[in-house]
This record gives C-alpha cells, sequence and structure tokens, in this order.
C-alpha cells in the first residue's frame, strides 16, 4: 500500500497559492482516477482507492503545512505504513515554475512542512514529487510570495507542474522511483 501525500493549507483559505501544490496534485490524481476524497480522520481529509491496480491512500493534511508531519505520522501508524512507500508532494522555491523533481530520499530543505514530516516519521528515507514554483523577485517577499493568490497568467506554468506531478506519481506506485526518476528529472 501506497500513502500519497500532497502538502498544504486548508483550502478553502489557501486555494490557488503556490503553496498548495502538493494538495493541487492530490486533487489531480484523484480526477484522474475518479475518486473522491471524503474521509475525514488522521488530521486529514483521505481516501482510500486503487490506482494502477495498487492499494493506495490519498492524504491531505489538514494542520496547516508546518505540521503536516502529524498527519503523516498518525495515518502510518495506524495502517502500518513503512516510510519507502510514503510519496510527499510540496512545493519547491529551488525549481522553476510548471517542472518537476522527483528523489528518492533527502532532507527537507528549507520547506517547514517537511521539516515536519522528517521530524515526526524520524527519516528522510522516502521518495518525494517536488513541484517548481520558482523565486519570488524580492527574497524579503517569501510569505506572500508562497501564500499569496496566484496571478491568473501564472496559474497554467504551476498547472502544468501539477500534472507532470500527478502522472510522475502513477508511474513511481507503477514502475517504483528509479524508473520514475529517469523518465521525469
Amino acid at each position: 500500500m501506497y500513502l500519497i501525500v500532497g502538502l498544504g493549507n486548508p483550502e478553502e483559505e489557501y486555494a490557488n497559492t503556490r503553496h498548495n501544490m502538493g494538495f493541487d496534485t492530490i486533487n489531480e490524481i484523484a480526477k484522474r482516477n475518479n475518486i473522491t476524497i471524503t474521509k475525514s480522520k488522521f488530521k486529514g481529509l483521505y481516501e482510500t482507492a486503487i490506482i494502477q491496480g495498487k492499494k493506495v491512500i490519498l492524504l491531505k493534511p489538514q494542520t496547516y503545512m508546518n505540521l503536516s508531519g502529524e498527519s503523516i505520522k498518525e495515518i502510518c501508524e495506524f495502517y502500518n505504513i513503512e516510510p519507502k512507500d510514503i510519496i510527499v508532494i510540496y512545493d519547491d522555491i529551488d525549481i522553476e515554475k510548471g517542472k518537476i523533481k522527483l528523489r528518492k530520499k533527502g532532507g527537507p530543505g528549507s520547506h517547514n512542512g517537511m521539516k515536519s514530516v522528517v521530524q515526526e516519521l524520524g527519516t528522510t528515507e522516502f521518495p518525494r514529487v517536488r513541484v517548481g514554483i520558482g523565486q519570488p523577485e524580492f527574497k524579503n517577499d517569501m510569505i506572500n510570495y508562497v501564500i499569496g493568490k496566484v496571478p491568473e497568467e501564472e496559474q497554467k506554468i504551476l498547472a502544468e507542474g501539477v500534472k507532470k506531478a500527478s502522472e510522475a506519481v502513477e508511474e513511481i506506485i507503477k514502475n517504483g522511483i528509479d524508473i520514475a526518476m529517469n523518465k521525469f528529472n
């Protein structure tokens, strides 16, 4: 069983922000696979389903970004999910808008949501899909950049990244992280 987690902030308030690329990717995966996310537990919204012939859980933590790891830890303990079977999807300012990068493992960098995930899981040994949002024009405007509304002309570029990320997740499920990295990196 795979746990596919998109990092973000509660959607009513934070929809269409750069920091919600993880949620947007989960929504895209759900749409592509005709899945409706209806369950609320483990400090998140989730649904179990079959994708590429394998059982998966789609999860959107509702703890706000900086505590995302709490939701992931709870669901992993309940379903006895190993870190190697977790795929975390999140926004990355160091990747160009509309691009993605897959990694088998690694540190959290400067991403607070990933810091929480690594802290709660006690490991960096899990695959991740990073969705590029690019850099803000001014470094001191980082908070407004990641949680502010995205201009309409930029939404299409970010949507391309979300589409690629959802395809990459399906490839990981179908053929494993190594093949997916060769195909998408």
